[in-house]
């Protein structure tokens, strides 16, 4: 836990992550941190950022973090599909195979 900053009756929490973890989480993406699903508000490579509302602290082990401890962090395996896929396609994801593989709607 890099930092918690109080916001409104929310506390933003940030959050460094090993690179190789980062590139799996996008804004608006979903990590897990100590089991917790929550929404990323926004991140770069090295750290994220999540809003850890009053219900969230309150019923979880997020209350009760400091800054400077460790947490588990989990990433969104949609990511991972995506990435298999991109490999699967030999490094690219066109709307073309994305069809092929039943991912898009016929119009």
């Amino acid at each position: 836990v890099t930092s918690l900053t109080p916001e409104e009756t929310a506390v933003i929490a940030k959050i460094s992550v090993s690179s190789d973890l980062m590139r799996y989480v996008v804004s608006k993406g979903f990590v897990a941190i100590d089991g917790c699903s929550l929404t990323v508000i926004e991140c770069d490579t090295i750290s994220l950022l999540v809003s850890l509302v009053a219900y969230t602290r309150e019923h979880t082990t997020l209350g009760v973090k400091k800054t400077g401890d460790t947490v588990n962090v989990e990433v969104d395996v949609m990511a991972k599909y995506v990435e298999k896929l991109n490999q699967m396609a030999g490094g690219g994801v066109t709307l073309e195979f994305l069809g092929e593989h039943g991912f898009l709607k016929a119009r």
